[in-house]
């Protein structure tokens, strides 16, 4: 019985090292419901109960999303957010592309003007000749 108790306290002081290194390591905007000193002092306290919120409540939760549980690189990547370069960026291929478009629509929209006021105008004259009456 001994035993058991001593690895149920040895279990409980690693979640509540691995809930402490988590805290301390987490990015401000991914810690939730508390700042970080409270988390920090809840899980220094209470161990169990603390470790175990932590991970519940206190941290935003990473499933689902690209690259979750495994670290990037040297871990730097996943802390901050370089920038994307334009060639990269979707969204901005995107913008370009939609510009692009309309430049081309607006394009062909004048083109399309310009062939109506020729026709137009080649019209009005065949017009203009019709209605003289030949001398």
């Amino acid at each position: 019985m001994a035993r058991l108790y001593l690895l149920l306290f040895l279990a409980q002081v690693v979640l509540a090292v691995v809930a402490l290194i988590s805290c301390l390591s987490a990015e401000e905007g991914d810690i939730r419901a508390l700042p970080r000193i409270a988390w920090v002092l809840v899980i220094l306290f209470f161990p169990l109960v603390g470790a175990i919120a932590w991970f519940v409540a206190g941290r935003e939760s990473r499933v689902g999303q690209p690259g979750a549980g495994r670290p990037l690189g040297n871990g730097l990547a996943g802390r901050r957010r370089r920038p994307v370069a334009p060639d990269d960026d979707p969204e901005f291929l995107r913008s370009v592309e939609e510009r692009s478009q309309n430049q081309a629509d607006q394009e062909l929209f004048r083109r399309w003007e310009e062939d109506l006021r020729r026709r137009e105008d080649d019209l009005r004259r065949r017009d203009g000749e019709q209605k003289r009456p030949e001398a």
